[in-house]
């Protein structure tokens, strides 16, 4: 695999030697590939969509969305780690991309080294809900009642080393809480179990939930994020309900294999942030309380270095562990 991925890097290279010019303006003659590496439903499937099917139109050539879910997002980031570095295949990963750095030391892939960064594509708050059913109304209702029963209340999360997993995993050491982790296959089905009250509240993101809490299925107490999400604003922020400077939202980055060459991934940066401005396409991204970012790709580079050391001391002081 390595030889093979060593071979395609060196034809791209001599590709750019032989025709510097025409080598961009040509990409892409042939379908691209974004992997989804949580099942579909769920926050990065959102925001994914309307931008595929912008991209799309503006390449000439489908986007096509590709699921490859499981393992806390390490088996769609581990395929584009070892694809070719020709920008025909591509990932979306989220906060868990530099979580798992610390929480799973054993990766078969370097978070860093394997990978190219095209753009951080957006940020999103978490929302705390409870089933409307919920005798919680509050954070503090959900402190209180965590403290008078240790133990007794679970939350799910969309699987281990989710931002849904260790926001709340930060969340219990800095109020001194003990509820229970339960893990789900990705943000869809953790909103299921939460509907039919499998568990008891969870740190989810906002867009995955929303539906839910328009609804009235869903209570949402409290947003993670240290301002008011635009799209809830009757919903206090964790912060101002005491537990002050927690600040925690959830990022979209789109990456490539490790060795993709400069003019397509200068290409692929241009056209993430031309789909994201399509009115369209933008007005549906906020809509699901998304903020949009289109990030350099050096950008990118420097905001998963300080991630994974900023989560490596949240995994490393919680004892958060990948179950």
């Amino acid at each position: 695999m390595k030889t093979a991925k060593l071979l395609a890097a060196l034809a791209g290279a001599a590709t750019l030697l032989l025709a510097p010019g025409t080598y961009a303006q040509n990409f892409p003659t042939k379908p691209i590939r974004l992997v989804m590496p949580y099942p579909p439903g769920g926050s990065s499937d959102i925001l994914a969509r309307p931008i595929a099917n912008e991209m799309s139109k503006s390449l000439g050539q489908p986007v096509l969305i590709e699921y490859k879910p499981g393992a806390g997002s390490t088996i769609g980031a581990d395929f584009i780690a070892k694809s070719a570095p020709d920008g025909y295949n591509m990932v979306m990963l989220l906060t868990a991309h530099a979580i798992n750095a610390t929480l799973l030391p054993k990766l078969p892939y370097d978070t860093v080294k394997d990978f190219t960064s095209i753009t951080l594509a957006a940020t999103l708050p978490l929302v705390v809900v409870v089933n409307a059913q919920s005798n919680i109304h509050s954070v503090q209702d959900l402190i209180a009642a965590a403290k008078a029963n240790p133990g007794k209340l679970n939350y799910g999360s969309a699987g281990p080393g989710n931002t849904s997993h260790l926001a709340v995993e930060y969340f219990k050491s800095v109020v001194g809480i003990d509820i229970v982790h339960v893990p789900y296959k990705g943000s869809g089905p953790a909103v299921a179990g939460l509907l039919g009250r499998e568990v008891d509240l969870m740190f989810d993101s906002l867009s995955s939930s929303l539906a839910q809490i328009q609804a009235g299925k869903f209570r949402a107490i409290g947003v993670s994020t240290a301002k008011r999400s635009q799209v809830l604003p009757q919903v206090p922020t964790i912060a101002e309900s005491g537990v002050p400077g927690f600040d925690i939202s959830a990022w979209y980055g789109i990456f490539a294999a490790a060795g993709t060459p400069a003019p397509i991934v200068q290409k692929l940066n241009a056209e993430f942030i031309k789909a994201m401005a399509v009115p369209d396409a933008k007005q549906r991204i906020e809509g699901y309380g998304y903020q949009i970012v289109g990030s350099t790709p050096a950008q990118l580079d420097a905001h998963v270095k300080s991630e994974i050391a900023r989560w490596g001391k949240v995994v490393k002081d919680s004892g958060a562990q990948a179950n």
